[in-house]
């Protein structure tokens, strides 16, 4: 199975009287994060290790900070894009595991909402996606937001049914065979007889 791993990281500042998103969930807080857009490092970080994956670029690559179409944008949007260029590459995602850092607020009370959402919006199952927050504890860091995430993805197989014929007859001669029957059954036309070696071809020097 041919498999790749992406890792992307988002950072924001705390900033009053702006909403607070994370994980792609409004969160009751006196501070939100300052950015561009609305300042997800959760889905910041995914988008970029989805790009990363499939070495597609980066968040900025696509939404550029500068552009104004893309201030006060729903991070879902930058999500949405990943995941376009992951299944044009021609894979799926395997799991999702990230690493939130912060002093507050406190996300292990909201952790498994937070993991439905992102599963949601990746349409995937929950138990693909991993949530764990962290506090900077010492890092003199308690007015920023962190996220790490690595994502696995796999390469899409071939259903069965859409595999060619080609890669179902074994020789050129089975593949004679089935159009000859298909001519014969549908259009009426007769096989052609096969003739026999009046000699042993084995003995020929």
């Amino acid at each position: 199975m041919d498999t790749r791993i992406g890792f992307g990281y988002d950072s924001h500042v705390f900033k009053p009287g702006v909403t607070l998103h994370i994980g792609g969930m409004t969160l009751d807080h006196p501070e939100g994060l300052a950015g561009h857009s609305d300042g997800d490092v959760v889905l910041h970080a995914i988008t970029d290790a989805l790009l990363g994956a499939v070495a597609a670029g980066d968040i900025g690559s696509f939404f550029p900070p500068g552009d104004a179409r893309w201030k006060d944008a729903d991070s879902a949007i930058f999500l949405n894009l990943a995941m376009e260029e992951l299944q044009h590459a021609g894979y799926r995602i395997v799991n999702i595991d990230t690493t939130l850092i912060l002093a507050a607020p406190k996300i292990s009370p909201i952790s498994g909402d937070m993991r439905a959402r992102v599963a949601d919006l990746l349409g995937i199952d929950i138990d693909q996606v991993s949530i764990k927050a962290k506090t900077p504890e010492g890092l003199n860091l308690d007015h920023v937001a962190q996220c790490h995430a690595v994502a696995m993805v796999e390469r899409v197989q071939e259903p069965e049914d859409l595999k060619s014929m080609s890669a179902v007859i074994e020789s050129q001669r089975q593949l004679e065979d089935v159009v000859e029957d298909l001519l014969s059954s549908v259009h009426g036309v007769p096989k052609k007889r096969t003739v026999a070696p009046v000699y042993d071809t084995e003995d020929i020097t």
